[in-house]
């Protein structure tokens, strides 16, 4: 294989995203890895004092609607409803990405929480502790994974690079409100939203790149019709 054909190989979307996902991954080691020995505690102490020294009455409703809305049970829904509604309009491998992408990463959050079993810290206003363990924030990794999938499926059918821009800027403003809810509500450590956007991400680069591969042969270059 010629060096420039290599580069160009290199240089592709699906390879940069293959990057992307191996780093979300080595992060997230890492994160967990300084969480089990305790080196996180100086970071997530000043973090959640910062948030809640800037408290104030109407943002702590804010933070109670996007806590609302990110949760395990609004997520579930949100993510039912667009699936049908894509597979009623025919878009069946879209409404079969997004069913994945979100069942896939509410088990990878089920599995992560057992596995470090870590204690959630004092909440703040009152607010009710969750069951759950705190790492990942479940909150943060499901968030990501639906909007995440939905602002690639949608941006993907703009012509225009801003209404494509706008539709990221919303999907991702969306989500990191719900992360930010979670802390400033005190019911997760700052690392714990941190972790569980790592591992989100690692999710929805590897489905989306398992799309891809799925899709190429029954969609070719020539064509810009959505496969049903």
């Amino acid at each position: 294989m010629s060096r420039p054909s290599l580069l160009s190989r290199l240089s592709t979307p699906l390879v940069a995203g293959l990057a992307c996902a191996v780093a979300s991954l080595v992060l997230f080691s890492v994160l967990a890895n300084e969480m089990r020995e305790g080196e996180l505690l100086h970071f997530d102490t000043t973090i959640r004092i910062f948030v809640h020294a800037h408290s104030s009455p109407w943002l702590t409703q804010l933070m109670r609607f996007f806590s609302l809305v990110g949760s395990p049970f609004v997520v579930t829904i949100g993510a039912t409803l667009t699936s049908l509604a894509l597979w009623t309009a025919g878009h069946r491998r879209r409404a079969l990405l997004i069913a994945v992408t979100t069942l896939g990463g509410a088990l990878l959050m089920v599995v992560l929480k057992l596995g470090f079993h870590r204690q959630r810290p004092q909440p703040f206003f009152d607010t009710q502790l969750p069951a759950s363990y705190s790492f990942p924030s479940g909150h943060a990794l499901l968030s990501f994974c639906l909007c995440g999938a939905a602002a690639a499926l949608f941006a993907a059918n703009q012509k225009s690079i801003w209404i494509r821009v706008a539709i990221w800027v919303a999907a991702g403003g969306l989500s990191g409100a719900i992360g930010y809810s979670r802390i400033y509500l005190g019911v997760h450590y700052p690392s714990d939203v941190v972790a569980g956007y790592l591992a989100a991400l690692a999710w929805v680069l590897g489905v989306a790149l398992a799309y891809q591969r799925w899709r190429k042969p029954a969609e070719p270059e020539t064509t810009s019709q959505d496969v049903r």
